[in-house]
């Protein structure tokens, strides 16, 4: 017999030479039951909604699942100890107020705030760190934390070729 003269139904419940039952999605338990009831070969499987991630492995089931958590990491911040150090040091060097050092400094005085009661996050405190030092003459990093920095005469280079 040539294709010419086999006949396709479209539509029809079962397509081709030996055809099996096509697959379908149950939804439900009441669907789930009545199939487990009829005899029908079932498969499960769980599905992990991963947006648009074709072809990237497990990395999307694991991102879901950490997106599904409600756990949040500890802040790290600048902690008591510096800010105690912040403190004492604004008081001796004659700021009276936070704003004050906030001005010599040229730091908002909402940071300054932040600081010494020691929630300000390590990553906002890094790129003030050299102008705190400087102004309040004292170590706020590394081993010896607390320790008076003393204040560094730089000599100016007087090249005579210069001029």
């Amino acid at each position: 017999m040539s294709d010419w003269e086999t006949t396709t139904k479209i539509g029809s419940k079962y397509s081709g030479a030996g055809a099996a039952p096509r697959e379908s999605t149950i939804k439900g338990k009441s669907a789930l039951n009545a199939a487990q009831r009829s005899g029908a070969v079932l498969s499960t499987e769980k599905k992990y909604a991963t947006g648009n991630a074709i072809g990237k492995g497990v990395e999307g089931q694991h991102l879901t699942k950490v997106d599904r958590t409600d756990d949040t990491g500890k802040i790290d911040t600048v902690g008591p100890k510096v800010a105690d150090i912040v403190r004492r040091r604004r008081v001796e060097m004659g700021f009276k107020t936070q704003r004050e050092l906030a001005t010599k400094t040229n730091i908002k005085s909402e940071i300054i705030g932040l600081l010494e009661s020691g929630n300000l996050m390590k990553t906002e405190f890094s790129p003030l760190l050299n102008k705190l030092q400087s102004t309040l003459q004292v170590k706020l990093s590394g081993n010896d934390i607390g320790g008076v920095m003393e204040k560094k005469q730089f000599k100016r280079n007087n090249n005579p070729a210069k001029k």
